[in-house]
Formats: structure tokens, sequence, C-alpha cells
């Protein structure tokens, strides 16, 4: 069974990366909070769907924060792990219950709903699957309320941008977290390749307009840099670093989502990391 730092390395290049320039108290927390993630999003996001797990955390969890039972050795190995290092943040940190059960529902919602009809829907799904993340980084690097917007805004720019560099993946699953509204807006039936390469004008302004909502949303996250502690401030510039660099590679070229991993590479985002501990 993987630890939560194997899980973490496996899960993101960019999160993990970025995340050992956290003082190592605060990185052992993030590793654990993030296993609760990945694993939670793992059961929904394989194929087939994992939906006996999922809900098998979703019941370990509610037990722990309702009654502080623990899961025992008779429990999956992967659901053990997730509850007990969540639940270990959760307590040190005193994060809302309310987040936890926002990200589990978000995580539901990609079981069964496989489309967005407005905007303001997939802003609401986001708020469960990132900004909540977000709010309980707050609590681990110890960013005062003033932040918590800021880092609302933060998840959710990050989390547009994975979704607009992994439309080719979401598709294989049956899944569209841009609205119907405004792929519409831009004269598109659909999101696949084929209907890209059909209309690659109105494609590209597609994409032009997604990220002008991430260019949006990530300005305004960037006012709450001032609230993070300076020690706690290169892993998280340096994950926006990267996140800024894949938009900047959509925009000039929107069919690389189609044809290229996009994501920056390992020795990408730790010579950002230097270059950002140089400058801080």
């Amino acid at each position: 069974m993987k630890n939560e730092k194997q899980i973490f390395k496996n899960g993101s290049t960019t999160y993990y990366w970025s995340s050992r320039f956290f003082p190592e108290k605060t990185r052992q927390d993030v590793f654990k909070l993030y296993s609760f993630v990945r694993i939670a999003d793992d059961f929904v996001d394989c194929v087939p769907q994992d939906k006996k797990h999922f809900l098998q955390l979703e019941k370990a969890w509610n037990l722990a924060v309702k009654k502080g039972t623990l899961p025992n050795k008779k429990t999956d190995s992967k659901i053990s792990l997730a509850v007990n290092n969540m639940y270990e943040v959760f307590n040190k940190y005193q994060l809302d219950p309310k987040w936890v059960s926002a990200f589990l529902k978000a995580m539901k919602n990609d079981i069964g709903k496989k489309e967005y009809l407005n905007l303001n829907q997939t802003i609401q799904y986001m708020y469960g699957s990132a900004e909540v993340i977000g709010l309980m980084m707050c609590k681990i690097i110890g960013v005062p309320k003033e932040g918590y917007y800021y880092a609302q805004m933060q998840g959710r720019a990050m989390q547009y941008i994975n979704f607009i560099r992994d439309i080719k993946e979401d598709i294989s699953l049956g899944r569209c977290y841009f609205p119907k509204s405004e792929i519409k807006k831009y004269g598109l039936k659909e999101l696949s390749e084929g209907q890209a390469n059909k209309h690659p004008a109105e494609f590209k302004e597609f994409i032009e307009g997604q990220l002008t909502y991430y260019k949006t949303w990530q300005a305004e996250a960037n006012k709450g840099f001032k609230y993070v502690p300076r020690t706690q401030r290169i892993a998280l510039r340096t994950a926006v670093d990267m996140y800024n660099y894949t938009a900047k590679n959509i925009a000039k070229n929107p069919f690389l989502v189609f044809n290229k991993n996009i994501k920056p590479s390992k020795y990408r985002v730790v010579g950002r990391a230097l270059v950002r501990s140089i400058h801080a």
C-alpha cells in the first residue's frame, strides 16, 4: 500500500514538486490532505468507476466525524489511509466539516452528473471540488480569514485550467464540465476533437473565452498572496507559475489539448521553485 507521499508524487507533478518547498511540518500535512482528495477522486475517475469504494469512503468519513470511529483493519487500506490522514488534519487545524462535505458531494456528482447547463452550475461544482481545498490549505499554512476569498479564487482558477487541459480525458469519461451555454455561445455542439477540427475558428474562440475566465479568477487570487505567510509563499507561487505556463501554451495552440501532454515536467517545477527561492 502506498503512503501519502507516494500517492501525492504519482498523482500530481506540479503540486507534489511545488509542495516540496513548503516548510517540513506544513509539507507533511499537505501530503495527508492530498491523499484523501486523491483517493476519493481516483475512485470516481477510474474506468469503470469504483462507486462502491467511494461510498465506503464517504461512510467511513461520516462515522469518523460524527462518532470518532476510525476505519478498522478490515477496511480497504486506501480508505483507511485516506480517512485516518484526513481526520488527523481535520482535528489538528479545526477544519469546517462543511468543507469536507462539499468536497465529497462534488466527487459524488462525478458518479452521475455528466453535464452543466450554465456557468453558475460549473462554479458550484468547483466550490466543492477545488475552492474548499483552498480553504483547507488556508488553515494549514496559516492564512487569516481575510484571505479566504482569494484562496477560493485560486482553487477555482486552477480547476478551470484543469478542465481546459483535460478536455480529451474528460470526454473519454463521458463528462463535460464546461457549461452547455458556453459551448453553444461559440457555435459548437460539443467539444470532441472531431467537432474542433470541423470548426477550428470557433473552437479557438471557445478556448480563448475560457482562458479569460481563468485569467480573471487568477488575477483575483493574486491579490491574496499578501495574506500568505512569507515562508509558505514559494510553494504556492510555484504552483501558480506552472498553471500560468500551461495556460500560455494552450493559448498559443488550443489543439494541444487533444494532441500533447502539456503538464509541466518535474524539472520545470523544481527549477521555477528555485528561482522563486532566490527572489523570495
